[in-house]
């Protein structure tokens, strides 16, 4: 795992983007330069992010969604756990 986060990523378990270790780390995601914490799903190649549409649920109970495009960045919130602090 390197300084880099995964080019997509997904909060659903049943998404095959989804990846729990990463998840786990924290992820930080910038959306036309603001921090968003409603992220459900971001590429950040094809610049785009999924949020939830309000309270709204599909008939599987899953958060409706919705896709905005525009600038993405993401980064680590915590440094990984094999890294060492000194090293820069």
């Amino acid at each position: 795992m390197g300084d880099t986060p995964p080019d997509r990523l997904s909060t659903n378990p049943r998404s095959p983007h989804f990846d729990m270790d990463v998840l786990q780390r924290g992820i930080g995601i910038r959306f036309k330069d603001r921090v968003r914490n409603d992220v459900e799903e971001y590429s950040i190649s094809e610049g785009w992010i999924r949020v939830a549409a309000g309270k709204t649920k599909d008939r599987h109970g899953q958060p409706l969604t919705i896709k905005l495009s525009g600038p993405v960045e993401a980064w680590y919130e915590n440094p990984a756990e094999d890294a060492d602090p000194t090293a820069e």
